[in-house]
């Protein structure tokens, strides 16, 4: 820890130290806990709100500035970095309280927040949708594999894989049955390749469960191994889906 960069952590002791003596200057509720690795130069900021997991902050090495990441059902819903130590207790104080990351934003302006993080905040459905779209606009973004194209049209012209959260690791779509990470995983999907058929995965790294010749029939294969009454993925992760 730099004491040129850092003088209020060194003379606290810690970053978490420092953290409860500007709550206590500020009169405000924080609780601080060890963050995962339980240094002196990070800390989490605890949240009332069982979904939301403590807010990481962690410091940085060549200028002064902390950093903050907040995870909420499995997704990262707010970033961001200051110089102002109570800018991070102020962050912390509206993270534990559950506020939503919109109004974080509008209170704090180094926060940022992504797109998927605001649709999480309006309910799964909401992410499910996004992701749809980000996963058809790179599929138009890949004139080169047709292939890849077709199966995303096919997949997403089928209701009970539209409901799933979709995503592609190395072209290969994964259905999941929850929107955050870690996914709960229902089948995937390979595209053809060099005229070799599409397959049918238990994941998008899995053993292969069958092969079909067109996207549609690798749709129709994948949808027939789905579990029966399977519903619309659900916030959260894999715990969550199970």
């Amino acid at each position: 820890m730099n004491p040129d960069l850092y003088p209020d952590l060194v003379a606290a002791g810690s970053l978490g130290a420092a953290l409860e003596q500007t709550a206590a200057d500020l009169g405000v509720n924080l609780t601080v806990v060890p963050h995962e690795g339980g240094t002196r130069v990070t800390a989490g900021l605890a949240s009332s709100d069982p979904r939301r997991k403590p807010l990481s902050v962690y410091i940085g090495a060549e200028e002064r500035f902390f950093s903050i990441s907040g995870w909420s059902d499995g997704i990262e819903t707010v970033t961001g970095a200051t110089p102002d130590l109570a800018d991070v207790v102020k962050a912390g104080v509206a993270w534990g309280q559950g506020t939503h990351v919109r109004e974080m934003r509008a209170q704090l302006p180094f926060l940022h927040s992504s797109e998927r993080a605001e649709a999480h905040e309006r309910g799964p459905a909401a992410v499910v949708e996004l992701q749809w779209t980000a996963m058809r606009q790179q599929a138009a973004e890949a004139p080169g594999f047709p292939e890849f194209g077709n199966l995303v049209e096919a997949a997403h012209a089928e209701p009970r894989l539209r409901q799933l959260y979709v995503f592609s690791s190395h072209w290969t779509l994964g259905f999941s049955s929850c929107t955050g990470f870690p996914f709960h995983l229902q089948v995937a999907i390979a595209p053809s390749r060099n005229g070799s058929p599409y397959l049918v995965l238990k994941h998008p790294h899995g053993p292969c469960t069958g092969e079909a010749a067109t996207a549609e029939e690798a749709v129709t294969l994948a949808v027939s191994q789905l579990p029966a009454g399977l519903g619309p993925a659900v916030t959260g992760t894999t715990k969550r889906a199970e």
